[in-house]
């Protein structure tokens, strides 16, 4: 199948390596797709692993947005902007475009998100 990252890839060779192994991800715009991947497949637990530990989902949370992913279609993914957030850093940057569609609508998460390294893995820290 396809990597819904919408990277051209297959799965297997793509997000799946991540979603098996959060230590295989390299730069901050891989473990940003591969969290697309894991919203459009509803793998919530990979949702929690990549996501910083001071600002991770609470367990309501957490059942809260897998309803929600489930609830959507998702569309695609524009990645528009990385800063940073290579194989040598600590921190890293990336704007992105998430389209889905729910009740009829297609909708439009823009967001440039903040990931560092927690661990000696990337996670998703905060998003504006």
């Amino acid at each position: 199948m396809q990597c819904p990252c919408c990277s051209s890839k297959n799965y297997s060779q793509c997000c799946q390596k991540a979603h098996n192994n959060i230590h295989s991800v390299s730069t901050a715009e891989a473990l940003m797709r591969s969290r697309y991947s894991a919203f459009v497949l509803a793998n919530i637990e990979y949702l929690q692993k990549s996501h910083h530990s001071t600002t991770r989902p609470s367990f309501s949370e957490k059942r809260d947005i897998l309803l929600w992913t489930q609830s959507v279609t998702w569309l695609k993914l524009e990645v528009l902007n990385t800063l940073k957030g290579t194989i040598n850093d600590d921190t890293g940057i990336v704007e992105f475009k998430a389209y889905f569609m729910e009740n009829g609508r297609v909708n439009i998460i823009h967001e440039i998100s903040t990931f560092c390294k927690e661990k000696d893995h990337w996670v998703y820290l905060k998003g504006k």
